[in-house]
């Protein structure tokens, strides 16, 4: 059911990769919500068509292909997509990692460092890059709302999350720094969502991962926050509810990250 809460607000949703993503269930919240949005994407996701099918269920919202480490796509990006609203831009999710180490099995005391510069542009630099963008252009509305998706790790160690810990801390960096100057400039908020494991496509890329959900469904009081869970909660950062929230880590992990341990847990280790 519609509160329409996001009526009349434009945005635009990186990282939509399939129905597994927060931000294909973000894009349909909103949506719903009853707001405007453009979609992106790295050109090289857009090949896979998948997005096309979000699009449509958007009321046939716009696909622009952008690789968000060059600027002069993010330009074109955010040129596009003023022209498509008629004016700014009330709010962007930054749903976008991916590790070069990780993904070509390299632990972390052997990590290749020219394949963790492009981790760390992708995955938080990037960040940078678009709320520069942004900043340059004068594209986005005062109050506006930009939220990226991190995870703990930025604060606690999970071994197999290898240097994506790093870069999640350095995007929690970006989010503080730039939410101070973009809030004095023109009231714009950004936070970061630290969200329970999911089982998107990327997040199941990492080793173990079918292990430590299960484990952190037992620690947490609530148990994991679903995808869609995530997206009510990332609509609500979107809307005028949360006007005065700005350069914030948001935990939305059913209590697991103020949980020492659980009577679940406890059990599971005396068997």
């Amino acid at each position: 059911m519609s509160n329409n809460l996001l009526k009349g607000k434009t945005g635009i949703i990186f990282g939509a990769l399939d129905e597994k993503s927060i931000a294909w269930k973000t894009a349909l919240k909103c949506h719903e919500e009853g707001a405007r949005i453009v979609l992106t994407n790295a050109p090289v996701a857009l090949r896979m068509g998948e997005i096309n099918k979000l699009s449509e269920a958007c009321g046939n919202a716009p696909v622009i292909g952008a690789d968000v480490t060059n600027m002069d796509d993010l330009k074109n990006l955010f040129e596009k997509s003023m022209e498509h609203f008629g004016g700014k831009i009330d709010f962007v999710l930054h749903s976008i990692g991916m590790s070069l180490n990780v993904r070509k099995g390299k632990h972390y005391t052997e990590m290749n460092y020219e394949w963790n510069q492009k981790t760390n542009d992708i995955s938080a630099t990037s960040l940078h890059k678009v709320l520069r963008t942004a900043w340059d252009m004068d594209a986005l509305n005062e109050w506006a709302s930009v939220v990226a998706l991190t995870y703990i790790a930025a604060q606690r160690v999970f071994p197999d999350y290898n240097e994506m810990a790093d870069a999640k801390s350095l995007l929690e960096s970006i989010t503080r720094m730039f939410g101070y100057y973009y809030g004095v400039k023109n009231k714009v908020r950004v936070n970061t969502i630290s969200q329970s494991p999911t089982r998107t496509t990327a997040g199941s890329g990492v080793k173990g991962f079918d292990g430590f959900i299960n484990y952190a469904e037992k620690m947490s009081p609530l148990g994991n926050a679903s995808g869609e869970d995530c997206a009510n909660y990332i609509v609500t950062m979107f809307s005028d509810l949360t006007r005065m929230v700005t350069m914030q880590n948001l935990f939305h992990d059913g209590g697991f990250s103020f949980t020492g341990v659980t009577q679940a847990v406890i059990e599971q280790m005396e068997k």
